[in-house]
């Protein structure tokens, strides 16, 4: 059975979606193929008008440094370095130089002000995934993409990274794909994509936390 199977949508620019379904629906396969962490089988992902099923593995190495953040739920910190190394590893790889400004403030704006020396066994769970948060938009990506990014954290901190999520889209203009079982997770978006074998069953704009529980009790 394919993972995804006539899947056709669209994440506006500015936007923050939320995907959600049962264990096995897809959820997980729809946020590789779109950030080109895998290959989809047919079709096509297109990012900044770019068809990305196209490129080769240097060309998605280049999307995924330069043009895609991806979040996960383990963080994918390197314990040996600070978290200002770590937002910028990406970059360093590149041999790049990151805008010291730009590190400073983002940051700042996650919350670690004064922890940028701090290796991640020193950091709280909720801080090392700010710390991957501020590495996703150093190089202000077209989209961020974040799998289950609450998944490891307790309520308040997963409330916090939450709003920085949201707080990505209102203040920067970011765009926000982000997959999620967590229906008061998913309310914090501008729309929750439900997916049921591998196809979309279902678009709610702006739903309460009690409408998108009924959605995957399986009622209208």
């Amino acid at each position: 059975m394919a993972a995804l199977r006539q899947v056709s949508i669209g994440f506006p620019r500015g936007s923050f979606t939320a995907v959600m379904g049962p264990s096995g629906s897809g959820k997980s396969t729809l946020l590789q193929c779109a950030s080109g962490l895998d290959r989809a089988d047919s079709g096509a992902v297109h990012i900044a008008g770019q068809d990305i099923t196209r490129f080769g593995e240097n060309e998605l190495a280049v999307l995924r440094r330069d043009r895609v953040g991806v979040i996960f739920q383990a963080f994918n910190l390197v314990p040996s370095l600070t978290a200002w190394q770590n937002v910028i590893l990406l970059t360093s790889l590149a041999r790049r130089r990151a805008d010291p400004s730009r590190v400073r403030e983002l940051l700042h704006r996650v919350g670690l002000a004064g922890r940028e020396g701090h290796r991640p066994a020193q950091l709280s769970g909720g801080q090392q995934q700010r710390v991957a948060i501020a590495r996703a938009l150093l190089g202000r990506p077209e989209v961020l993409f974040a799998d289950e990014p609450t998944g490891a954290l307790d309520r308040r901190t997963g409330h916090e990274v939450l709003a920085l999520l949201r707080e990505a889209v209102d203040a920067f203009g970011q765009t926000v794909v982000m997959v999620t079982h967590d229906p008061e997770a998913a309310a914090r978006a501008d729309s929750v994509l439900f997916l049921t074998d591998g196809r979309i069953v279902d678009v709610l704009d702006r739903p309460s936390v009690d409408q998108i529980g009924m959605r995957l009790g399986g009622r209208r």
